[in-house]
Order: structure tokens, then C-alpha cells, then sequence
């Protein structure tokens, strides 16, 4: 008879009938090992429960785990690895940088892994083929387009397999939100691995999408863990906005967020262009992370983010998949996403470490009609109507005044015991500076618009669940960032492989004088402790004795000064843009951010005469609030980057118009208010 699916409050991840199907109750030792071997391989306090790791110590069947994004789902199928000698646990992951980053951790402890996908040299995949026959691998991680070509099954057949963990198994479902057509093929796994067990895993799995990833997979029998959709410690934040109040929203954030690891989702790489421009301008650092950047400047961005060098990325949809970083305090989306499923996944990367965190959904009316008119393009009418019935769910979600949490679980099939989470804007958690979020001026408007006095303040959002140690120190933890940077950079491996962020947070909470303490912060077993242990104590030794981080370099000029300075120099835009290695478009927006505050003066060389006399005749027809409806109004040789900077003229001089009227009124104002 089969099992039923169960749920589980937060945090608890267990079978339902409460015992363990692999591990007895006598099996004390099987237990202990697995203790040890967990804490050597995870550093993500979500994840540290018996009941995530007992029911894999013996992988004697299928399984399906359902969870939390980032809810050592990759623990599940490294553990196997770890504990069950000569055996070969076999990855399905269509992560290419997941794959990446996991080998070098997985080096760093000690464990052999290998790895095939088409990105390597055919030598190279012969050499990792013959060596995973020969058994010499714990793990091995394959893609599904590898997976499914003719002459992998007869290789694989003579690898000691002991398991198959297919992860993101929502990718073989038609309902999912990232289906992938080379994922059905894994189903050919039952009829050449009939006995050997399978396990799948997603963080982003509706009720049908469950079903349909089991049926696909032909699992008899499995085994169903599924952790409950609600992500206490995450505030969720929605507000309709124009295109001009976003910005300002943005930054508004951004500074309530200040020296906090953000991730920005913009729909489009041009977006995400403009937007690391705005922020430059603001005196906001920013990094880039989209799919026209080559792979080196693209790996170097994330790096750079991950080891905390740049607090702010700004990417598409492509950045994010399989990023193993814990202390992220938020995550911005500048337009509605294509699914509930996407946001979830997507704004769940925000707050892993267990500490409070917000996701904040800054949309526009226009994102609705934009995804209507991708939907209508579809010619495949099952598949349109699955992206309809998407459509419906996300602005649902956006418009309706339910509580979000509630909503969110309730999309995934569970049904909360509790009405109001007080942890979202619905539930009465909104921040003031999202409550007073006009701006002084609103583009076009003619006058002023001041905040309204005596607004209603809302009660702030519950606490999260409190932790019994106390909080690290932060003059500790920038001192060992600082310290995790430069061995990675001596060993020219990302920062987070030196040492996790909950590792690094622990430490400074426990801050511990000998290797004995110090195996007993989570991440650091006996390989690591080996590699870094006595690195570490020594800097926490200096540290005692009053070393601290540096201060970071004031030779370097930030964006917004170098750009002045090159544009004295007499550089064109084009030229700045090569010098500073960026795109164009950042470059304009940050141009254009600064022309409209006054810090530098529109140079006509910029843009030809004749566009700007046809852009100011459109500014005065249509208004400057949307780009786009100029942009359609005026002829295709006109690009955005030249409408963006005679707007930011136009909005200048109308800035310089109104200020004499304001101070006019405030004079008014002091001879009859007094």
C-alpha cells in the first residue's frame, strides 16, 4: 500500500508514520555517522535536524523530497556518498555552476566527484567516464542532456552505482514552471536501473507537479518527504508602482538594506543595465549578472558578490539557480514574475541563514499586459493554457489583499491553521519607507507632492523564531570576510568554499581557541579543520589583540566620480563605457541619473540635434513618466539610451522651473501661517 503524501510544520521534514524506513532504532552507530558526517558536510542551520538526514543512511528505496529552497537538498544525496564506500552516487542536475561550485567544496573535504557535461573537452569526459567505471568517484554529476545520450547507459551500466538523485525534478513535469523536455527522458533510468534507487528532488513543486514527477519517473512505491511552504523568518512585500516611483522605491530599499547582501531581479538584460546605472548614480555599488556578459566577467561578478566585496547584484531570471549563500536580507523584483512557483523559488533565496529577511515585489500595471502578450504568442494551446493558468495565479497573488504567506501555501497545497502571519504587507507588516513612498516630485505632475502627516503606522512584523546564542559580532565578521577573501583568492576558489556564511556567523559566536572547539561549528569537519584550523585561530587571535578589517581603498573613485572625471577628460560615452568596463547603457543611466540632479551639464555631442528636437516634441505630446510609450511614438533609429538622456534634460530644466515656485510658496506660507 502506498504512503501518502504528509505535511509537516516548519521545520520538521519526516515520514508520516514518525519512524524511520531505513535507519533502526538500534542502529545507534548508523545514526552517529551520519551526525559526524553532517556536520563535516552542511553549514545551513535550516537544514540540521535528525529527520533530514536519518531516512537516506541506507538508501534502500525510492524517495521524493519535497522542500525548501535550499533545504540541504543537496545534503540528501551527498550524505549516501559520503558514508557508503566504493559506490558511486549519480547527480541529474541541469545546473552547470551548481555543479561547479559543489566539486569545489566537495574537494576541499575530501571527497572524490566527477563531472560530465558538454562544456568539457572529449578527452577530458573519456578520462572522468573511465575513472567513474573504475569506481573512483563518490559522486558523480551528469546533466540530463548527457544523461540522455545513446552511449551513456552502456558506460553507466559498469559504474557501482548505488543511487540516482535527480535534482530539480520539477523540470520533468509539462505543469512546472521550468519544463525541460530532455528531463522526460530520465524515465529510460527504471528500465536499465530497475532495482536501483532513485531519489528526486524540488523546492518548487505544486500538488500536480508532485504526482506528475512521480508518474513520470516511475517510482514505485516512494517514499514522500514534504516540508511545509511557510518561511517564517521572510517578510513579503508587494506594491504596485509607476516606472518612475520604482526607482526611487529601489534606492529607498537599498538603504534600508545598507552593507546587507541584496539580490535586484530585473525582467530584461537592458533593465538590468539601466538599473545598475541608477544605482551607481546614487552612490549605491552594484554589479551586473545577465546572459550577453561573457563567462569570465560573469563568474568574476558572482564571486565578487558571494564573498561580500559588492553587497548589490542586479541580474535576470539566470542568476541565482543553485547559489549557495545564506545571509541575503533581500530580494527586489522589478516586475511581475511569470509564476508563483518562479517568486517562490526566486524570493526564497532571501533569509537561508534563518535570520529575518524581505522579498519585495516592486510591479508595474504594464508586467500584466507584457506577460498576456508573450502568453497569446504561444502556438502550443496545452501549453498556453498552462501559461494562462500561471498568468491568473501570479496576479492573484499581486492584486489581491490576502495574506501572502497564506496565499503561498495555499498555491503549494497546504492549508495553514492561521489567517494572519503579521510577517507581510496584507497582514499589517509594511516598513515606513515602503508606507511613505511618494516621492517630493512626480514627474509631469507641476507641483510638489508632500507626504501626508499623521499616517497611520502599521505594528512591525512578528519576530522571528529567536536563536539561543547571541548575535555575531560585526566588527568579527567584516574582520574574518576580509580573511575568507583573501585565502580564496590565494587559492583562486570562490569565497564561500573557504568557509559558509552560517560557519563564518557561527564562529563569530562562538569564537572558539582551540581545533577541538572549532570542529564543533557546523561545516568544519575534520578535512576543512585540517586545511584552515589553525589559519583561523590565529586570526581570531589577532583579532583579540585589536587587528581589524581595513578600510577599503580610497584611491579607487567611485563610479559616479570616475565618470565625471572621464567626462572632463573629454571621453565620449562609448569611450567611458570601454574604460570602466561596463555596458552602455549602464553608463547612460548613470549619466542621466546625474544630469537630472544637476551634477554634470548635458553635452549636445551626445545626441544628434535633429533626435533631439523630434524626442522633446514627443516629450510634449506624451509626457517624460514612460519611455517606452516615447519610444513607440518615435522613429526606430532612435534608441532608448538617446531618449533616456534628453529626458533627463528635459526633467532637469522643468526640476530648475519649479523650484522658484516652491520657494514662492514657502514664503507665503511664513507670512500667513505664523
Amino acid at each position: 500500500m502506498s504512503r501518502p503524501a504528509f505535511l509537516r510544520p516548519y521545520p520538521s521534514v519526516a515520514p508520516a508514520s514518525g519512524t524511520d524506513p531505513f535507519v533502526s532504532p538500534s542502529d545507534s552507530s548508523a545514526t552517529s555517522d551520519v551526525t559526524a558526517a553532517t556536520r563535516s558536510l552542511d553549514s545551513n542551520p535550516c537544514s540540521r535536524t535528525p529527520c533530514v538526514a536519518r531516512p537516506i543512511t541506507l538508501i534502500s528505496r525510492t524517495c521524493v523530497r519535497f522542500t525548501l529552497p535550499s533545504w540541504g537538498k543537496s545534503l540528501c544525496y551527498q550524505l549516501p556518498a559520503a558514508l557508503l564506500p566504493q559506490k558511486t552516487v549519480v547527480v541529474i542536475s541541469p545546473l552547470i555552476a551548481l555543479m561547479q561550485d559543489q566539486m569545489a567544496q566537495l574537494a576541499q573535504m575530501g571527497i572524490a566527484a566527477g563531472m560530465l557535461n558538454s562544456s568539457l573537452p572529449s578527452d577530458e569526459q573519456f578520462r572522468i567516464t573511465r575513472k567513474a567505471m573504475e569506481g573512483q568517484y563518490r559522486l558523480l554529476y551528469l546533466s540530463p542532456e548527457r544523461l540522455a545520450r545513446e552511449d551513456t547507459m552502456g558506460w553507466l551500466k559498469r559504474v557501482p552505482v548505488s543511487l540516482f538523485a535527480i535534482d530539480e525534478a520539477h523540470c520533468i513535469s509539462e505543469w512546472g514552471h521550468e519544463f525541460r523536455p530532455e528531463y522526460r527522458k530520465l524515465s529510460a533510468l527504471r528500465n536499465d536501473f530497475p532495482e536501483c534507487p532513485i531519489a528526486a528532488f524540488t523546492a518548487s513543486a505544486t500538488r500536480q507537479v508532485r504526482h506528475d514527477i512521480i508518474d513520470q519517473l516511475r517510482l514505485r512505491d516512494p517514499h514522500k518527504y514534504i516540508a511545509s511552504f511557510h518561511r517564517a523568518n521572510l517578510r513579503y512585500l508587494v506594491k504596485e508602482c509607476e516606472e518612475w516611483e520604482q526607482s526611487d522605491l529601489l534606492v529607498k530599499a537599498l538603504g534600508n538594506y545598507s552593507g546587507s547582501n541584496v539580490i535586484v531581479y530585473a525582467p530584461t538584460i537592458q533593465r538590468v543595465e539601466n538599473t545598475v546605472g541608477l544605482l551607481e548614480g546614487r552612490g549605491i555599488p552594484a554589479l551586473a549578472y545577465h546572459g550577453k556578459m561573457d563567462t569570465n566577467t560573469r563568474r568574476r561578478n558572482q564571486e565578487r558578490w558571494m564573498s561580500d566585496e559588492v553587497r548589490v547584484l542586479v541580474g535576470t531570471l539566470a542568476f541565482g539557480l543553485g547559489i549557495n549563500k545564506a545571509a541575503v536580507r533581500a530580494v527586489v523584483h522589478l516586475a511581475l514574475p511569470k509564476s508563483v512557483e518562479q517568486y517562490y523559488q526566486e524570493a526564497g533565496r532571501a533569509g537561508r541563514d534563518g535570520f529575518p529577511a524581505d522579498c519585495l515585489l516592486l510591479w508595474q500595471k504594464r508586467d500584466v499586459g507584457l506577460l498576456a502578450y508573450f502568453i497569446d504568442n504561444i502556438t502550443d494551446p496545452a501549453e498556453k493554457e498552462r501559461s494562462w493558468q500561471r498568468y491568473h495565479e501570479i496576479r492573484r497573488y499581486a492584486e489581491l489583499s490576502k495574506c501572502r504567506h497564506r496565499q503561498i501555501c495555499t498555491h503549494f497545497g497546504e492549508t495553514p491553521k492561521w489567517n494572519s502571519c503579521s510577517a507581510c504587507d496584507v497582514c499589517g507588516s509594511t516598513p515606513e519607507w515602503l508606507q511613505d513612498a511618494a516621492p517630493i516630485w512626480q514627474p509631469g505632475s507641476g507641483k510638489p507632492k508632500l507626504p501626508a502627516a499623521g499616517g497611520r503606522r502599521l505594528k512591525p512584523a512578528a519576530a522571528a523564531p529567536q536563536r539561543a546564542a547571541s548575535e555575531p559580532n560585526s566588527e568579527l565578521s567584516e574582520y574574518l570576510r576580509e580573511w575568507r577573501r583573501a585565502e580564496a583568492k590565494k587559492m583562486g576558489i570562490p569565497a564561500f568554499v573557504v568557509m559558509h556564511d552560517t560557519s563564518l556567523e557561527e564562529l563569530c559566536r562562538i569564537q572558539p581557541r582551540t581545533l577541538a572547539a572549532l570542529r564543533g561549528v557546523h561545516g568544519f569537519g575534520e578535512r576543512k579543520t585540517e586545511l584552515y584550523g589553525e589559519r583561523i585561530l590565529n586570526a581570531l587571535k589577532r583579532f583579540s589583540g585589536g587587528a581589524r578589517a581595513q578600510e577599503a581603498p580610497g584611491k579607487k573613485p567611485k563610479p559616479a566620480q570616475e565618470t565625471l572625471q572621464l567626462i572632463a577628460k573629454g571621453h565620449s560615452l562609448a569611450e567611458i563605457a570601454k574604460i570602466r568596463g561596463r555596458q552602455i547603457g549602464s553608463v547612460i543611466e548613470l549619466v542621466s541619473s546625474m544630469i537630472e540632479r544637476g551634477e554634470v551639464e548635458f553635452h549636445p555631442g551626445w545626441v544628434d540635434i535633429e533626435k533631439q528636437t523630434k524626442i522633446q516634441s514627443a516629450c510634449s505630446e506624451h509626457g517624460m513618466e514612460r519611455l517606452k510609450i516615447l519610444k513607440d511614438a518615435l522613429p526606430e533609429e532612435i534608441t532608448y539610451e538617446d531618449i533616456r538622456l534628453v529626458v533627463a534634460r528635459l526633467r532637469r530644466s522643468e526640476n530648475q522651473k519649479l523650484k522658484p515656485r516652491m520657494n514662492a510658496n514657502e514664503r507665503e506660507s511664513e507670512e500667513f501661517g505664523n
